[in-house]
């Protein structure tokens, strides 16, 4: 870790949860802990939960979970490091300079690289294409309509006609096949390496920062069975479902909306017409997570998809995508032209944005696809047309919207009205009825999962968290649970951790407990074991103990009990003997444990 833990320790005691997370999420006490509405995903009723002692927060809606640094990662789309800065400047603290282990050091290194590497391969395409080689390049992108001022601003460039000219250009540069090879600009062959892009006008791709992380290409020539874009591969340094083409630029526009494009050219030939709020996707499906980046930015997008069939699919699949971040979805309609750059090359800017403010929303978007799908002349037809408006009208959350839509869907469609409305309520509850066979199966798939122990597991969780928050319950456990009663590899773990900062610090923080995990999946299974806290806000002494003595026995009663049905399996008499002697003295623990003070 590039910081010691004494540092990010300190950050984290200076800023307390409940107050960062106030600041972007209203809260309402609710007993121990405090409940809101999730800033993650679009919901009506609160299940984000932040619980102030443990220094954690859980949305039992979409499963985010995690400390102050994982939610601001979250709620401003920056990574640790830039959280940690948030944070320290938040608190007043300054950062000493950043360390790294050896681990930590290679994986730096290695992003180093390639960002030097992909650094020089965009000043290698740019000057290929304004040099000789790069004329059929430079006229095709002048054909397109971009200026030298656009090419220059977005660093377009071209990758020659053979297939080694870049590597021996980062060859005499000094870099290492392995480097090159871990860039993703190379692919390796029964002679070596070669460039991955040849032929090929080149789009440098960056981050939000301004860092080229990857690289785009559409060909020239017309290879036989060689695809008419390519994209860099994933690398440490870029994953395609997280980054956005032009958002680097984007984030500082003073419109109050993104326009969501699908290719590259789209966003060039936009930010060339004055609207530099254009963002596209990279090659892929609009995912959750570029969702979530662009709703870092605005609360509004204006979808402007190609108008062919595939393009309007698309854009009915980015509709829900968009919505359940909590984005305000628009469609624009470029009829008859296929992309925004053919609307704008025919019509011109001042069209463009006239369409923009004619876009409409999703429910409308969809009405006309399902026009253009059915001949409402026909009986038959215009019947399936209106049971697909209905469907569609069910599907709206907001009853006053729905009511609206109905009222209006009535009137432009010519369909009763009150028929429209007792059809819609019809397919709403059978829609509600398999929303709630879904959550029951999913439920029951969650049951057989549960191992028959469930409830011990619970009493675990009890007594970890019971330990963390009360440092006179650990003294007094100590020496009497050793990790291997807990059966869980996990809740072993976190035992194992409480312990050590207890010796290391003379206190535990649950929040702390989760950093100690590096995969994501065992970091939310944490969180999800410290979020099952005891809620002693409101209970006496007397009744925090017998509690606390209750968990410890019960966790050591099972786990002698499984070590016995080990050691009987083994033939292991001597052991089994100092297991009885342990059960026989769970009376006198837990008469100690009543006299111990957890004020």
């Amino acid at each position: 870790m590039p910081f010691d833990n004494d540092i990010v320790d300190q950050v984290r005691s200076s800023n307390d949860i409940v107050d960062v997370v106030s600041s972007y999420v209203p809260l309402k006490k609710i007993g121990a802990r405090y409940r809101g509405l999730c800033p993650f995903h679009n919901e009506k009723t609160p299940s984000f939960y932040v619980n102030g002692s443990m220094k954690i927060f859980k949305c039992f809606g979409c499963g985010e979970s995690g400390d102050v640094f994982s939610f601001i990662e979250k709620i401003e789309n920056v990574g640790f490091y830039e959280a940690l800065e948030i944070l320290a400047k938040r608190a007043g603290i300054t950062l000493p300079e950043r360390k790294y282990d050896s681990e930590g050091a290679a994986r730096r290194s290695l992003k180093e690289s390639i960002a030097v590497i992909n650094k020089e391969a965009a000043t290698y395409y740019y000057m290929m294409l304004r040099g000789p080689k790069g004329t059929k390049a430079y006229e095709y992108l002048k054909n397109r309509g971009l200026s030298d001022d656009t090419m220059r601003n977005f660093g377009l460039g071209f990758a020659g006609n053979y297939s080694n000219g870049l590597y021996n250009y980062l060859k005499e540069k000094g870099h290492s096949d392995d480097e090159l090879s871990k860039s993703g600009l190379f692919s390796m062959g029964e002679k070596g390496i070669y460039d991955k892009f040849w032929d090929r006008v080149i789009f440098p791709i960056m981050d939000v920062k301004g860092r080229v992380i990857a690289f785009g290409g559409r060909i020239m020539s017309k290879a036989e069975n060689a695809p008419k874009y390519l994209n860099s591969p994933e690398t440490e340094l870029f994953l395609k479902s997280e980054n956005l083409y032009g958002l680097h630029i984007a984030k500082k526009t003073k419109e109050k909306f993104f326009l969501l494009c699908e290719g590259y050219m789209d966003v060039i030939a936009l930010h060339q017409a004055g609207f530099n709020n254009a963002v596209a996707s990279l090659g892929t499906s609009l995912t959750e997570r570029q969702a979530k980046k662009i709703k870092g930015y605005t609360d509004n997008v204006v979808i402007t998809y190609d108008s062919d069939s595939p393009g309007k699919n698309a854009a009915k699949r980015a509709i829900p995508i968009l919505k359940n971040e909590g984005l305000n979805v628009r469609i624009l309609d470029m009829t008859p032209y296929k992309d925004p750059d053919e609307l704008i090359v025919a019509k011109g800017a001042d069209e463009y944005r006239k369409r923009i403010e004619q876009a409409v929303n999703g429910f409308d978007f969809e009405a006309k696809l399902l026009e253009e799908s059915h001949d409402l002349e026909d009986p038959d037809s215009k019947t399936q047309f209106d049971h697909r408006i209905a469907e569609t009208i069910a599907r709206i959350d907001d009853p006053l919207a729905r009511n609206n839509h109905i009222n209006a869907a009535a009137k432009k469609y010519n369909i009763d009205a009150v028929e429209l409305k007792r059809l819609v309520n019809s397919i709403g509850s059978a829609l509600k009825i398999q929303e709630e066979n879904e959550k029951i199966k999913t439920e029951l798939k969650k049951t057989r999962e549960i191992k028959p122990d469930a409830a011990r597991k619970n009493t675990e969780c009890l007594l970890l968290n019971t330990i963390i928050q009360y440092k006179n319950a650990y003294l007094a456990i100590k020496d009497v649970l050793k990790p291997d009663d807990f059966p869980d590899e996990t809740e072993q773990k976190i035992y194992d951790f409480i312990c050590k900062d207890y010796e290391r610090t003379g206190s535990a923080v649950g929040a702390g407990i989760i950093d100690k995990f590096e995969e994501a999946e065992e970091r939310k299974k944490v969180a999800d074991i410290l979020m099952v806290s005891g809620d002693f806000e409101d209970t006496n002494e007397d009744e925090r103990r017998k509690a606390f003595a209750d968990y410890v026995t019960a966790v050591k009663k099972a786990a002698i009990d499984r070590k016995a049905g080990e050691a009987m399996s083994a033939g292991d008499g001597e052991r089994l003997k100092v297991l009885i002697t342990e059960e026989d003295s769970l009376g006198s623990l837990r008469k100690k444990l009543l006299s111990i003070d957890l004020s």
